[in-house]
């Protein structure tokens, strides 16, 4: 970040975190996160509780972890939470979008409030070990005869709904590998046992240099910094992006002015220099997105979800 864009975040930030409402928080706020601790997710909401505080002198952020059922246990206690803006939530891809369709989860999209994303996960097709293929074009080319083995980190998960959803947008066809994790599938990957697999750019970027992985397209609607020789499934002609997200949910119900408050302080977070940058320093995107566009985001993920569940029968298969 250049000092000229730190210099606007700072001013942004400043901006921003003036309390819209002068009586609220009156007692600390509690994020639910939805897994256990030391995740991605989970240091997430804690960097960004530790920046609220920083930035609203006087509010207290409590950060409780309610693991269990694949996030939705702890979703589910801010769906049930008092709407009053002392309970939200990690609001999180699996347990919003994907989850209600693969069944255990008692609430649907259209049940939370959305206050924003803070970060996003990116992610990219790799090939792997002596995949037949290594761009784009030989992949989509080797696919029209032999439906190319894509390792994900398991079955029903975030992985494995874009590579058949962005199989289905292209119309190609593809075999799903699950896997215990994603750690199992970089090995198999690494190790050829499979033909490619849907990555992080932080968990390709070092294969990638040492030529054990190849990138083949970047589920963005532009190419990123990490891998700008790399192309975007849209500047191939297919209408695909995908990314996993971090933001924070509430039950439905908050009164407006407390709404407002929760919006701008996530706002002024994702402004914040000192919380890019430790969050960059983690391998993660700081990419804001208000609360209309987050729940447009979760709604279009959770359509697409659906589609590619069903097309596969796993609709309701935890029911």
């Amino acid at each position: 970040m250049t000092k000229s864009c730190i210099a606007a975040a700072a001013a942004l930030a400043a901006t921003l975190a003036t309390p819209a409402l002068a009586d609220f928080p009156r007692r600390p706020l509690q994020v639910i996160v939805p897994y256990a601790a030391g995740g991605s997710t989970d240091l997430g909401l804690r960097i960004l509780a530790e920046t609220i505080e920083r930035l609203y002198d006087g509010t207290t952020v409590v950060v409780r972890n309610q693991p269990g059922g694949g996030g939705g246990i702890g979703t589910s206690a801010v769906v049930h939470a008092r709407p009053d803006g002392y309970t939200i939530g990690a609001g999180a891809q699996g347990p919003i979008a994907i989850l209600p369709h693969v069944g255990g989860a008692e609430y649907g999209v259209e049940d939370l409030e959305y206050i924003g994303i803070f970060a996003r996960s990116l992610q990219l097709l790799v090939a792997c070990k002596g995949a037949p293929f290594t761009d784009y074009d030989s992949f989509i080319a080797a696919a029209a005869d032999k439906a190319p083995q894509i390792g994900n980190s398991g079955a029903g998960g975030a992985n494995h709904i874009s590579a058949e959803a962005f199989a289905m947008a292209a119309g190609i066809k593809v075999e799903s590998v699950p896997f215990g994790g994603s750690a199992e599938a970089r090995t198999a990957c690494i190790g050829g046992h499979i033909d490619a697999m849907v990555a992080s750019p932080a968990e390709a970027l070092g294969a990638a240099e040492s030529g054990q992985m190849i990138p083949l397209f970047v589920m963005e609607a532009e190419r990123i910094d990490l891998f700008p020789d790399t192309p975007t499934a849209v500047e191939k002609g297919v209408d695909f992006t995908w990314s996993s997200y971090k933001g924070i949910i509430a039950p439905k119900g908050i009164p407006e002015a407390e709404l407002a408050w929760l919006r701008e302080a996530v706002a002024a977070v994702a402004a914040d220099p000192q919380f890019i940058k430790t969050m960059t320093e983690m391998g993660e995107l700081v990419a804001y997105e208000d609360g209309p566009a987050f729940e447009a985001r979760v709604t279009k993920d959770a359509e697409i979800s659906r589609e590619v569940l069903e097309s596969l029968g796993l609709l309701g298969m935890n029911n």
